[in-house]
């Protein structure tokens, strides 16, 4: 028996007690309409769900989640060294931080002659403000 085949088979047995504890009785066609539901919810709008992983994975680091609050708050471009002047973390670091927030979509980068300078999207914005309405309701 395949690897998969033994995974499903154990899958559905403990799906099917599930369901018997659930229903009282539970027929195969119980079982298999509740697994092509199961198989419909990963189906989703956005397949992407790697370019999600990334962007948690950016707001997962502190620096760069005080940099993104930082530059959201300012409303308004601001330079790497006006963000150094407020973050304990070096320019080095704070560069590195400022290009991962860009490479997600959460930054955009603009240049300025030698400098360059740096502003949240909209759906920085917009996630940012999701997460404070949930933090403060669903606790």
């Amino acid at each position: 028996m395949s690897p998969n085949k033994l995974t499903m088979d154990s899958t559905s047995e403990r799906l099917r007690n599930y369901l018997t504890d659930q229903l009282e009785e539970c027929t195969e066609a119980d079982v298999e309409e509740r697994l092509a539901f199961l198989a419909g919810i990963t189906d989703h709008p956005n397949d992407d769900i790697e370019s999600d992983v990334d962007v948690f994975s950016a707001l997962a680091n502190e620096t760069r989640y005080e940099i993104l609050r930082a530059l959201d708050c300012a409303d308004e471009e601001l330079c790497v060294c006006e963000i150094n002047a407020v973050s304990d973390a070096s320019e080095a670091t704070i560069s590195q931080s400022l290009s991962q927030l860009v490479d997600v979509g959460l930054v955009t980068r603009r240049k300025d002659g030698r400098w360059r300078t740096y502003r949240t999207t909209t759906w920085a914005t917009a996630l940012l403000a999701t997460f404070d309405g949930l933090k403060r309701t669903d606790r």
